[in-house]
């Protein structure tokens, strides 16, 4: 079973920086597993952004939905991160909450069956403003629902506050 490092909090709290660091902490050869689509421009840039916050000790492997079909034992993965996964899962499954919620479950699942050290990002999206449309409160209840349940998992969990974590579990 893996080892879970949890990291949530707001846009530009800190998760990454702060993920990031752990795994180089506990690695000389940590694996970044992204799971971003490109939408658009903007999101490319953003995408830029992060690789280049890494050198080349670095393996970067990218992977939208499936991410039990790579084999990470023994190594320390930064998956970066959950709510990008799913809202992969969400837009495929044509914006279905309880179906979207079980499919992502089930890939956890089978992820997290992996001895690995996973550290991994996601956002608290509940903290700020509702949202105006209907698939956007959707999605933040889903991205609600998945962080809680892999918190239950995680043995460590850190909320980011403006670049500083708060250990809230482990």
């Amino acid at each position: 079973m893996a080892t879970i490092t949890f990291i949530t909090g707001g846009a530009r709290s800190g998760k990454s920086r702060f993920a990031q660091q752990l795994a180089e902490q506990d690695s000389d050869t940590p694996i970044y597993l992204a799971t971003a689509r490109i939408w658009d421009e903007d999101f490319a840039d953003r995408v830029k952004r992060h690789q280049n916050d890494r050198d080349e000790k670095w393996e970067t492997i990218e992977e939208e939905k499936e991410l039990s079909k790579h084999d990470f034992s023994g190594k320390t993965v930064l998956l970066d991160c959950i709510t990008l996964w799913l809202t992969n899962f969400f837009h495929d499954h044509r914006y279905q909450v309880d179906e979207t919620l079980e499919a992502a479950k089930k890939e956890w699942q089978k992820f997290i069956r992996q001895d690995m050290n996973l550290i991994v990002v996601s956002n608290e999206l509940g903290m700020g403003v509702h949202p105006e449309h209907e698939t956007a409160r959707k999605f933040a209840d889903l991205q609600g629902w998945m962080n809680q349940f892999i918190a239950e998992q995680a043995d460590k969990v850190y909320l980011m506050v403006s670049g500083i974590e708060v250990k809230i579990k482990g």
